[in-house]
């Protein structure tokens, strides 16, 4: 047994030895990750024993354990790279049973730098409620069982999905973590801005419920045993330890299950009808016929299947989704940030050929003539037109009803409309005139020696975007400061979505003989890298 654990423990330990000989980036990269980490655990570590004392400490340090462990859970699933042996498939085909396996893969799971800064962490949290000597003899017991909890947390959930995380659609998960993060750290804020407020005793009622559940339950259990209420502590420590053997013995089944039954992925199994199925059905069916549906459902599936082109897509909509409502909650917002979601998605229409990266060859072997372009490129902006506009309606909606200002509803949209039309027309023109390539490898989404064409791109058309959208804006603005002009804003709507239809066909009508005179020009530059 314990040979086992050593080897794989010095396993973990050549892994990380080894990744960090393959360049001097990579080991920069790692070593300031790892003080930055380690520089913040400590000093959360820092404040938590500052905490001591204070009449509220346990409505902090329980509900901190829980967030922690909430961490632990989805990791895996985002970054499944993080950590080669998170994969047990890879020591399938050694002599090596379960449940040995099992402990030893613990054992290595607490090499790293997430360990380490787990571990500081808990026994900041520990220290904050800690009391005597039964206090602090439970806090010993309690982090250990905490840490257990999460290292075997994280490898459960890494295991039950392991097929999933290994194949692409699984790493494409490691998109969602830009909206996971984005999201957590706009409620961070805004409830640090609650606390602020409210002062701590309001995660009181959170921390009483989280007290019973593991891990949270091991630090609760040295908040109860400080206060002398020994039955208490004991109860939660039995829970914290329970959880522990349950997610253990829910790993070493899964691990059985890996090593003995076939990848699925390498099995045949026919449909149900035992016939392929018609690329006619599903969204093919909705869309125009002709060239323009067939550019609109090669333009979705780029969205759903290319990871770079679904990566911007996901920050996009996160972020246009963010700005607006989390302001709007927090109470310092305006309805007018609504227009946020429909100029986040119009920045995808920027660089349409770039997303195409050498494949552009086939589409410029059936462009012949300016028609052949404007065709291509309508289908493009109305692919892009299926999600945005009812995305930015949605948004401009939520927006107005947490801000219940319902009477400017109308002028929005049409601002939005116009906004998002004119950045349609820019980005046709840009993607004809600025052409870059977008690697498919790495994390890099321009190009080496095309950094500057990227941003002449991007923000020259979104300025020229801003200049085209002065006409809806002047409007906007002589109503609100016009007296009765109230009563005429819902023409706004109206003739935001006209000005955007119109000034979007223009721009394509102008994009159009571009394309067709230097298809040459653009296939070279978004074939680069």
């Amino acid at each position: 047994m314990t040979d086992v654990t050593s080897t794989v423990v010095r396993l973990k330990l050549s892994l990380l030895r080894n990744g960090l000989r393959q360049s001097g980036g990579r080991r920069a990269a790692f070593v300031a990750s790892a003080v930055l980490a380690l520089l913040f655990a400590v000093l959360q570590l820092l404040g938590l024993v500052l905490l001591r004392g204070h009449p509220h400490a346990d409505a902090v340090a329980v509900p901190a354990a829980a967030v922690l462990a909430l961490g632990w859970t989805f990791m895996p699933l985002f970054f499944p790279g993080g950590d080669e042996t998170l994969d047990p498939t890879r020591l399938v085909l050694l002599p090596l049973r379960p449940r040995p396996l099992v402990r030893a893969l613990l054992a290595a799971s607490l090499v790293g730098i997430g360990p380490l800064f787990s571990l500081l962490l808990l026994v900041g949290c520990a220290v904050s409620v800690a009391h005597g000597a039964a206090g602090y003899g439970v806090a010993v017991v309690g982090v250990v069982l905490a840490l257990l909890i999460c290292v075997a947390l994280a490898r459960t959930v890494a295991a039950a999905n392991v097929r999933l995380l290994t194949s692409r659609k699984g790493r494409d998960l490691a998109v969602l973590s830009g909206l996971v993060i984005a999201v957590g750290a706009q409620l961070v804020n805004f409830a640090a801005r609650s606390l602020g407020s409210a002062g701590l005793g309001e995660l009181a009622p959170v921390a009483d419920v989280l007290r019973w559940l593991p891990p949270a339950s091991a630090i609760g259990a040295v908040h109860s045993a400080s206060e002398a209420s020994y039955g208490t502590a004991a109860v939660q420590l039995a829970l914290s330890g329970a959880a522990l053997a349950l997610l253990v013995g829910a790993w070493a089944r899964t691990l059985i299950r890996l090593m003995t039954a076939p990848d699925g992925a390498t099995l045949q199994v026919p449909d149900q009808a035992g016939r392929r199925r018609t690329p006619g059905g599903g969204l093919g069916g909705l869309l125009p016929a002709g060239r323009t549906g067939t550019v609109m459902a090669r333009s979705l599936r780029y969205v759903w299947r290319d990871p770079k082109t679904k990566a911007a897509w996901v920050t996009s909509l996160a972020i246009g989704l963010i700005v607006p409502v989390f302001n709007a909650v927090q109470g310092t917002g305006s309805v007018y940030f609504a227009c946020f979601a429909a100029g986040m998605l119009g920045i995808q229409m920027y660089n349409q050929f770039g997303q195409d990266t050498s494949a552009f060859w086939m589409v410029a072997m059936t462009v012949s003539s300016a028609r052949d372009a404007y065709v291509e490129l309508r289908g493009r902006a109305l692919a892009l037109l299926v999600i945005t506009l009812p995305y930015a309606t949605l948004v401009t909606v939520l927006t107005t009803a947490l801000l219940d200002d319902w009477r400017r509803l109308p002028e929005v949209l049409g601002l939005s409309f116009a906004l998002l039309g004119a950045m349609l027309a820019t980005g046709a023109w840009t993607s004809a005139r600025f052409p870059y390539s977008i690697p498919q490898e790495g994390h890099r989404n321009v190009a080496a020696g095309q950094t500057g064409l990227a941003w002449i791109a991007i923000f020259g058309g979104m300025v020229a975007a801003a200049l085209l959208c002065a006409p809806v804006i002047t409007l906007t603005i002589a109503l609100n400061v016009t007296a009765g002009g109230d009563a005429w804003t819902w023409l706004l709507l109206p003739a935001g979505t006209a000005y955007g239809a119109t000034i979007t066909w223009a721009g394509l009508r102008a994009a159009a003989p571009r394309t067709a005179a230097h298809l040459p020009e653009i296939l070279t530059a978004v074939s680069r890298g």
